[in-house]
């Protein structure tokens, strides 16, 4: 194992060498992505033993054995060939009946359904599908920073719009996205519930940005990865009312979405988008030219996961639940935090006071006191300050992490 401060450097020189790459040897587009910082602190930590392992979106849950059964059932029967390039037809009819029965809408399995190879490849694909070279898509920030980056491949320019802080609840910045807008605006890009906020849209806010976006001709590109995770409902389970319920079929709006998360499928690599049938037909065309399709027998495994999934999404809210109340408490007790209490996902946003470079306090924190969170500044405008913690994890290791946490705030 390499020491810590001799991991931090080679991070830093990877960075820099990537940094310092001649614009006459890289495309453009590829010098305008910004190396993850989330990455940057993990290549850190895979080079330490006894890391309590909180910065990257996942819980360390493990898939369900009756998924993995299904994949092993589908690979006996032979689902080892090409299929469809949006997917298998049974895959998209159950996603219609998936969303028949938790949100009330109706789609068309043939027409506005398209599977992907994970909820990262529908970003790329129906980004490519509506931004041209020189465009302009607005962000809601702070946010994972993929959709910004995938903007910034397609040689487009991400125009990152801070959430505001009021009254502990995080809210869009209404006068700074209609100051925003110019004729290069294309597309507006949001998440409910958030990574890493966990503020999740209200239906009010969902009509205003539909209307925002048809008021100005834009497409809205709605990411709902985490609907499942969410702690308002009137019952746990429930899912977040999609933008779907308020839009038409006419909309120019898309939904992204995987199964990596309310499933613990985040290896499997499958994804959906839901989107009006002209955008659908043109993702189903470049989807041969990325990845052909999704592996054909994690999408039969995706299907079980669908009719039998309830029961062990319940369960994993409950625990989820009690991780974010578990951590609510201990940061409450901490100097220098203020931590809003989230709706959804499964992160906590703590500010700390007095915080420049949130990259440099959780490296500290990581070599200090073997503690892996992400720094705020990996999520964009209106991050720096901030520190993400991941509580999908074991009580072990979130117990140890807030007691280490708050001795290093107190150093």
């Amino acid at each position: 194992m390499l020491r810590a401060d001799s991991a931090v450097e080679f991070a830093r020189s990877a960075r820099r060498e990537c940094e310092n790459a001649l614009v006459g040897q890289l495309a453009h587009s590829t010098l305008a992505v910004p190396t993850s910082r989330i990455r940057e602190l993990a290549e850190i930590a895979f080079r330490m033993d006894g890391v309590l392992k909180l910065y990257f979106g996942e819980s360390n849950q493990p898939t369900s054995a009756y998924i993995k059964q299904a994949a092993k059932q589908a690979l006996d029967d032979g689902y080892t060939f090409y299929t469809e390039n949006a997917g298998l037809l049974s895959l998209r009819e159950a996603l219609a009946d998936y969303y028949l029965r938790m949100q009330g809408v109706e789609l068309d399995p043939r027409r506005e359904i398209v599977v992907t190879a994970s909820g990262v490849q529908a970003l790329n694909v129906t980004i490519r599908c509506t931004l041209d070279p020189g465009d302009e898509a607005l962000v809601l920030t702070p946010a994972w920073p993929n959709g910004a980056s995938i903007v910034a491949m397609a040689n487009a320019r991400p125009v990152e719009i801070a959430h505001v802080l009021s009254e502990g609840r995080y809210e869009i910045d209404w006068a700074a996205l209609e100051g925003a807008v110019t004729e290069r605006t294309k597309l507006l890009v949001y998440t409910s519930p958030s990574n890493p906020l966990g503020w999740t849209a209200t239906v009010e806010d969902q009509q205003r940005l539909l209307e925002f976006t048809r008021r100005h001709n834009l497409w809205l590109l709605a990411d709902e990865v985490y609907d499942r995770l969410w702690y308002g409902g009137s019952a746990l389970g429930e899912p977040v009312p999609s933008i779907l319920r308020l839009a038409t079929r006419d909309d120019a709006v898309i939904v992204i979405q995987s199964f990596s998360k309310a499933w613990c499928m985040t290896g499997w690599r499958i994804g959906w988008i839901i989107t009006r049938a002209d955008l659908a037909a043109k993702a189903t065309q470049l989807n041969e030219f990325i990845i052909s399709h999704a592996p054909s027998f994690t999408q039969r495994a995706a299907e079980t996961a669908l009719r039998d999934g309830e029961p062990e999404i319940h369960a994993m809210l409950g625990q989820l639940k009690a991780n974010r109340d578990l951590c609510l408490s201990a940061l409450a007790t901490m100097p220098r935090l203020t931590t809003p209490s989230p709706d959804g996902a499964f992160y906590l946003f703590p500010k700390v006071e007095g915080l420049a470079d949130s990259f440099d306090f959780c490296s500290r924190l990581l070599r200090e006191t073997r503690v892996g969170l992400a720094p705020g500044v990996a999520f964009g405008a209106g991050g720096e300050g901030s520190i993400r913690i991941c509580y999908a994890a074991d009580r072990s290791v979130l117990e140890p992490a807030m007691d280490r946490l708050g001795r290093f705030l107190l150093l």
